[in-house]
C-alpha cells in the first residue's frame, strides 16, 4: 500500500474508533447508576481478552513475546486509567463534556514530551496550546469554590489518553497490533480486578446487554485505534479524534436532552479549534524535520 493509501485508511479507522467509542460511552452512562464503574471496566477488559482468544491460539507462543515490557506497561496503565476516569466522569457530567475533556489529549502530548523528554516546543505551537487550555477553563467553569471534581476526573482521562497515544505509536514501530492489544487488555484487566472486587455488587440482568455491547464495542474501538496509529502519524490521526465530541454531543442531546450552555459551547469550539490547529502545525512541519507532534519517533530512538 502506498503512503497516501495508508494515511486514508488510518483516517477512516480513526473515525470508526471515535463513533463506536461514543456509543460505548452512552451505554456506560445508561447503566452507571446501578452498576459500579469498576465492574463496567472489569467486564469490558475481560470480554476484550476473551475476544482475543482465537487470535491467541492462532499464533505460536513466540509471537506474543516482547522486548518492550516497560512500554507495554505504560500504555496499558494509561489506557486503563483513561477509560476508568472517563466512565466516572460520564456518570456525573454530560456525555459531551466528558468526551471533550477526554479529547484534550492532543493538547497534553507536546507538554508531556516537553517535561519528560526535554523536547523543545516550537514557538508557533504555544499559541494553540494556550488557546486550548483557555477553552478547557471555559468548560470547567471554575468559581469561588473551585472546579467540579467530576470535570477534573474527565480531564485526567485526557491526560492519560495522551500517554496512551504516545505508547501506542512507540510500540507500533516494533510490535504488531495483536501484541499491543493483548498486553493492553491483560494489563488493564489486572488493574481493574482489585477495584472491582472491593466494590462488587449484584449485576441487574437488564444491564447485561449493555455490558456486552460495551465490551464488544471497546474491543472494536481499540483495534481501530491501534490500526489508525499504526497506519498514520499522530499529527494526522489526532484531529480526527475530535469527531467523537460531535458524536457524543448528538447522543447526549437525543438521549438525555443535554445541550451545552453558551460558555461551555464556546469552550468546546475553542478546544477543538486549538487541537486542530496544533495538529495542522505539526503536520505542516513534518516534511521539514522532526517536530513535537512526532514525539513517538523521538522516544523510540
Amino acid at each position: 500500500m502506498d503512503g497516501h493509501g495508508a494515511v486514508l485508511k488510518g483516517v477512516l479507522f480513526a473515525i470508526a474508533s471515535s463513533l463506536v467509542a461514543s456509543t460505548a460511552g452512552a451505554a456506560s452512562k445508561m447503566i452507571a447508576d446501578v452498576v459500579p464503574v469498576t465492574t463496567i471496566v472489569l467486564f469490558q477488559y475481560g470480554l476484550c481478552l476473551l475476544l482475543l482468544v482465537p487470535m491467541f491460539l492462532r499464533y505460536p507462543f513466540s509471537h506474543w513475546s516482547t522486548r518492550r515490557p516497560g512500554a507495554h506497561l505504560l500504555r496499558g496503565v494509561a489506557g486503563w486509567l483513561c477509560f476508568y476516569a472517563y466512565y466516572l466522569a460520564i456518570k456525573h457530567i454530560p456525555l459531551v463534556d466528558a468526551a471533550l475533556l477526554r479529547n484534550t489529549a492532543p493538547l497534553f502530548v507536546p507538554l508531556l514530551v516537553w517535561v519528560w523528554m526535554k523536547v523543545e516546543i516550537p514557538k508557533s505551537h504555544w499559541h494553540p496550546l494556550i488557546l486550548g487550555f483557555i477553552g478547557v477553563i471555559l468548560i470547567l467553569k471554575p468559581d469561588l469554590e473551585g472546579v467540579e471534581t467530576w470535570h477534573l476526573i474527565g480531564l485526567i482521562s485526557g491526560l492519560s489518553l495522551a500517554l496512551s497515544m504516545i505508547g501506542t505509536r512507540v510500540l507500533s514501530n516494533t510490535e504488531p497490533a495483536s501484541v499491543i492489544l493483548f498486553y493492553y487488555y491483560m494489563i488493564s484487566f489486572f488493574c481493574s480486578l482489585p477495584l472491582a472486587i472491593m466494590e462488587w455488587q449484584a449485576i441487574p440482568l437488564w444491564t447485561l446487554p449493555y455490558l456486552l455491547y460495551i465490551g464488544f464495542s471497546i474491543s472494536l474501538t481499540m483495534w481501530c485505534y491501534t490500526r489508525a496509529y499504526t497506519l498514520a502519524k499522530a499529527s494526522i490521526v489526532a484531529p480526527i479524534n475530535y469527531s467523537g465530541v460531535v458524536f457524543a454531543g448528538g447522543l447526549g442531546w437525543i438521549i438525555w436532552g443535554h445541550i451545552p450552555d453558551a460558555v461551555a459551547l464556546a469552550g468546546i469550539v475553542v478546544v477543538v479549534g486549538a487541537g486542530l490547529l496544533s495538529s495542522w502545525l505539526g503536520f505542516s512541519q513534518n516534511r521539514s524535520g522532526e517536530t513535537i507532534n512526532d514525539i513517538p519517533q523521538v522516544i523510540s530512538k
